[in-house]
């Protein structure tokens, strides 16, 4: 694609907020049906990538050290596949973690391109902009994360070198809220480790896979459309003991994180069915049905596990819309030092 047909910048700024995301597991690691993995996600609130592009003589990143290499690729690689000027300056206000389960690098990539893509008024579709960074080929959570938000699953993987479609979405309840288990001591599988990981574990047995479709078809979806958190959690808490037992060869046990593992096993303990890890982890969670619920539990774990500092934990709820973006107009001039953003999106980038 060449798009050197724009006359410059349409906005002075734009700023794009994007929102993490928690993988609760793949559906199908058989592939037997002609498509491989297939995925449940939720949007969440509270922790979030945003970016801040406007135009500029030269490419110039601001922000964490440790994602400004990535944001500076993802410029470069979109300035040189759409034509577009040779300069701009990106500013980091806040990322996503990295590496702990939460989706840092599809929503960094997603952002960057959609503030570039609004900065320029090139209207990129949000697939179109996955498949111009790579993101998003083995599961399409993030994309939808990032789109629409709410409670997400996606088809998987087929014949076509494509993002996975997001075949389901929908609100996820107000009421319910997820506590979070964070490891600051290292970053779960990624990269390399990640391919190889894939590459070495035993097939994944197609009974397994059936069972785990009829699981979410007739259990988790049904227990979500009738608020019933309860069912809703056995079925996600099955459906992460299955996957979880399969990937323990690369991850040294069914989480990532020994002391997440312990935390999850106790919050088991104490009857809370919908737990598991996001992704390859080490970060954790519990589903609960109402913030009395989860403030209570908070209270308890961060007492119970006081001589952790490298554990924490965090109550936050879901997200039933995606990204943000907004953008401060040329013409535009407030007061000295100001900034008057209008709403570009409301509430996802469509």
């Amino acid at each position: 694609m060449n798009c050197k047909y724009f006359k410059g910048a349409a906005f002075e700024s734009v700023r794009v907020e994007a929102p993490a995301r928690l993988h609760l597991g793949f559906l199908d690691l058989n592939g037997n049906l002609g498509r491989c993995f297939g995925s449940l996600g939720l949007t969440i609130e509270e922790i979030a990538t945003e970016v801040e592009i406007s135009a500029a003589e030269k490419l110039q990143v601001e922000g964490p050290a440790s994602a400004r290499v990535r944001v500076l690729s993802c410029a470069a690689s979109l300035i040189e596949q759409l034509g577009l000027p040779p300069g701009a300056a990106i500013r980091i206000k806040r990322v996503i973690p990295d590496h702990v389960g939460l989706g840092s690098g599809t929503q960094l990539s997603l952002a960057v391109a959609a503030a570039m893509s609004t900065l320029y008024g090139l209207d990129l579709g949000i697939r179109q902009m996955a498949g111009l960074l790579n993101r998003g080929m083995r599961s399409g959570i993030g994309i939808g994360a990032f789109d629409t938000g709410g409670f997400l699953v996606d088809g998987g993987c087929g014949e076509r070198d494509e993002p996975p479609p997001v075949i389901m979405q929908c609100d996820f309840p107000e009421a319910w809220r997820l506590l979070l288990i964070f490891d600051q001591r290292g970053p779960g599988i990624h990269g390399a480790q990640e391919v190889s990981a894939f590459q070495t574990l035993p097939p994944f047995p197609a009974q397994d896979a059936a069972d785990l479709c009829r699981l979410v078809l007739m259990q988790v979806l049904p227990a979500l459309a009738e608020g019933d958190c309860e069912r809703f959690g056995q079925g996600i808490g099955r459906l992460q003991e299955v996957v979880g037992d399969h990937f323990a060869p690369a991850q040294s046990g069914r989480f990532a994180s020994p002391e997440v593992a312990e935390v999850l096993a106790w919050l088991k303990a104490q009857e809370i069915s919908g737990i598991g890890q996001s992704s390859w982890g080490p970060t954790g969670f519990a589903i609960l049905d109402s913030e009395v619920r989860a403030r209570h539990l908070l209270h308890a774990v961060q007492l119970r596990y006081a001589d952790r500092p490298n554990l924490s934990f965090a109550v936050i709820r879901a997200r039933n819309h995606g990204s943000r973006i907004r953008t401060r107009k040329k013409e535009h001039r407030a007061l000295p030092g100001a900034l008057r953003y209008k709403s570009l999106v409301t509430e996802s980038f469509q």
